[in-house]
């Protein structure tokens, strides 16, 4: 029977080893997984700030374009103005 006990002895130890290495790795790859979780989320804020400054951009711009537009004469002002200009034009030359 001493035999029996130092064989269950040591397939115990062997198999505890085992346990304690499988639950080693399970900690290391869990602190991993920790780490790319963090540079997710960090990589995530660094994409919304990327987008509120675009958006923001992209807004002043449109604004910008309108009141350009707004500033910018009609065709129908700028025919207008063309016919003022010529009829100026003759008054001149007739002077």
């Amino acid at each position: 029977m001493p035999v029996n006990k130092a064989k269950t002895s040591n397939v115990q130890t062997m198999l505890r080893a085992i346990i304690n290495g499988q639950s080693s790795m399970k900690a290391e790859l869990l602190g991993e997984f920790k780490k790319v979780n963090k540079k997710i989320e960090d990589l995530d804020q660094k994409i919304d700030g990327v987008e509120l400054r675009l958006t923001k951009r992209i807004d002043t711009l449109g604004e910008d374009i309108a009141r350009l537009e707004d500033d910018a004469p009609t065709w129908k002002a700028h025919d207008k103005l063309e016919k003022r200009v010529t009829k100026i034009e003759k008054k001149l030359a007739f002077s």
